[in-house]
């Protein structure tokens, strides 16, 4: 039975989930609930942090299943949790897979931008812009998921030159010999620092509208905000925090410090190039129409999202619906694959929902909120932004800005504030809740679907590496956009 539990995880890793579990009911009973609670929520984080040694869902799952057993948190409130995050969770059963069907044309895409810009600064600010303007307009997980199927795919082109007895930059020697060794680790380490970039892109394009993230559009409904006027009460603060974030992007990759700077090495340049011209010249007029549909169903994807005709689940749904009936993919374990990349992660998510859930029981985060709101009134913005982001980076950026929106929101309902201070409270939360939350892939739900995807086993893309490398982007945008709150609000 120890043998099977959490199968081929090192003997540690067991020993340590075993021991947490029966600790937990040691503390339940002598230390109290809510230390034990804090405990559950540091046990959590370690099973995420240990991502590649074991999938979280399993350890994670079992730490959930003994908070409800210890009553820390109830079912009803879990599935409370689970139902007002709904939207996220079709976002990733359907709009994953939609994406799924669009990689074809995405490959096409890609491996031409790869190859063509030869300079890995252009590519690497291509990235950043691209994250930041795509989930400023659209969302952030839909841009994660596209990001993470470029690499996936861009890396499944390496794996499959790197397995064949192929020749194709002509040089007489079997490719393979030219891409193992350093090459390999060299093309990991490009593409982790490319994916990191375009995540980080993500936080910066989201923290600046309404519709980037989903506290955007919770403390927008609580203030009253519309598109512009939400941009108007951010702007001052988000645009210097962008500029900040694309100057670190140059920092980072000129000095190759934080694990970035690799570039593509020339080989593998040369290898890829011919492998997509042989392709692109084998393409049959099926495969051709096919990347028309994806173009087609891509086009509709960007409206759509831009325009909120409709939850993004659903949209996800009908492009999976749009590309598979003009694709002629109708057999039910064609379709299923597309489900196979996302469905482990909303279960997690769901397992996450239940420590939330235990976090707002047990009112983890109470008496910081009290110790803030009874600071001077000049002082309480940057304390509220210092506080929503440390909180953000060990629970989930959405939770914690709608504990504090709320508190707020009752403390100016009862006279306590004026309306302005609200504002300025509002905006606080805001980008306290989108900048510092980059420190930890817990803090955002796109780093911590990167890091449970199957892309990061990959690329040896660990959550220790992930907060390595978004620690410069941390500190950065978490200084200025400290210093914004502090001076512009």
């Amino acid at each position: 039975m120890f043998k099977n539990f959490l199968g081929p995880s090192p003997i540690w890793y067991k020993v340590t989930i075993i021991g947490f579990l029966i600790f937990n009911i040691f503390s339940f009973f002598v230390l109290g609930k809510t230390i034990t609670s804090w405990l559950f929520i540091f046990e959590f984080i370690f099973t995420l942090a240990m991502a590649l040694k074991c999938y979280p869902l399993q350890s994670g799952g079992l730490l959930a299943i003994e908070v409800l057993a210890l009553n820390l948190t109830t079912p009803h409130n879990a599935f409370h949790e689970v139902d007002q995050n709904l939207e996220v969770i079709l976002l990733l059963v359907f709009m994953v897979a939609a994406i799924y069907f669009m990689k074809p044309l995405l490959m096409y895409i890609f491996s031409k931008v790869f190859t063509k810009i030869k300079s890995k600064l252009m590519l690497s600010m291509m990235f950043v812009l691209l994250g930041a303007v795509l989930s400023a307009f659209l969302d952030a997980l839909t841009v994660t998921a596209v990001i993470i199927s470029v690499a996936t795919g861009f890396y499944g082109v390496y794996h499959k030159i790197h397995s064949s007895d192929a020749d194709y930059d002509h040089k007489g020697g079997l490719d393979r010999t030219q891409l193992s060794g350093e090459t390999l680790e060299q093309f990991r380490s490009f593409l982790r620092s490319l994916v990191m970039h375009g995540l980080v892109g993500t936080a910066l394009g989201g923290v600046m509208t309404l519709v980037g993230e989903p506290q955007n559009l919770l403390i927008g409904e609580k203030m009253g905000w519309d598109f512009i006027t939400f941009y108007l009460n951010v702007y001052h603060i988000t645009t210097p925090v962008f500029i900040a974030g694309l100057l670190t992007t140059v920092l980072v990759e000129k000095a190759k410090i934080f694990g970035f700077g690799a570039k593509l090495p020339n080989v593998v340049r040369t290898i890829i190039e011919s492998y997509t011209e042989e392709e692109d010249t084998k393409r049959t007029p099926k495969e051709k129409s096919a990347l028309v549909i994806q173009a087609i169903a891509a086009v509709v994807l960007i409206i759509g999202l831009a325009l909120h005709i409709a939850p993004v689940g659903f949209i996800g749904l009908g492009l999976i619906i749009f590309q598979t009936a003009f694709m002629g993919i109708t057999e039910e374990h064609q379709l299923g694959h597309a489900f196979e990349e996302a469905l482990p992660f909303t279960g997690l998510l769901v397992v996450f929902f239940v420590i939330v859930a235990m976090i707002h029981d047990q009112h983890l985060f109470k008496p910081i909120i009290e110790h803030v709101l009874a600071l001077e009134l000049d002082k309480q913005p940057s304390m509220f932004y210092l506080a929503n982001g440390a909180l953000s980076a060990i629970s989930d950026n959405v939770f914690v800005a709608t504990v504090y929106i709320n508190e707020v929101k009752a403390a100016f309902e009862a006279g306590e504030i004026s309306r302005e201070h609200f504002e300025h409270l509002a905006v606080a939360i805001n980008t306290g809740t989108n900048l510092p939350s980059v420190a930890t892939p817990n803090g955002q739900a796109a780093f911590l679907f990167l890091l449970t995807s199957t892309l990061a086993p990959l690329i040896n893309l660990s959550y220790g590496k992930m907060v390595k490398m978004a620690l410069p982007y941390t500190i950065v945008l978490t200084i200025v956009g400290l210093l914004g709150v502090m001076f512009f609000l």
